[in-house]
């Protein structure tokens, strides 16, 4: 089907008028963000864990996104549903729920370590995976001479 200028043109102008009067129909809102809920998210935190114990990975999958969702600086919480996504296969998504995390527990080493992990082996992001590797080693309360080779090896990738 090919539109006629004449056409187009008065669609556009009927549209623009629409616009200018106020016409166009009611405003469209951005979602208002749920405020956080930490006694809220620890039961759900808890139903997922429950769920998680009894093989019920997607109810636990379901309660820990609440739970993420009313208390994002839930660390362990985080993990959890992160390590859940990079088990389903959705990388994108545990990385963007480690650096939730990061951004609510920047001192949680679990946290940087998992991203690290995950950003070497599946989403080959080599920058990422090393400054997180490196965070992850200042935080850690031991000395893991594992990170310290895969830190060398990345340095020495990146060259």
């Amino acid at each position: 089907m090919v539109l006629k200028r004449e056409c187009l043109t008065a669609g556009l102008m009927a549209l623009l008028i629409t616009v200018a009067t106020g016409c166009a129909g009611p405003a469209v809102h951005a979602p208002e963000r749920e405020p956080e809920n930490p006694e809220l998210a620890s039961q759900y935190a808890r139903e997922g864990k429950l769920a998680f114990d009894e093989g019920r990975k997607q109810a636990a999958e379901l309660a820990w996104q609440q739970a993420v969702r009313l208390n994002p600086a839930d660390a362990a919480v985080v993990n959890n549903l992160a390590l859940l996504k990079k088990e389903t296969k959705n990388f994108n998504e545990a990385v963007t729920l480690l650096e939730t995390g990061i951004r609510h527990s920047p001192n949680v080493a679990e946290l940087h370590y998992n991203l690290a992990v995950i950003a070497e082996l599946y989403l080959l992001d080599l920058k990422k995976a090393l400054s997180h590797y490196q965070r992850y080693r200042e935080l850690a309360e031991q000395e893991d001479k594992r990170v310290a080779g895969w830190i060398a090896d990345l340095e020495r990738r990146l060259d």
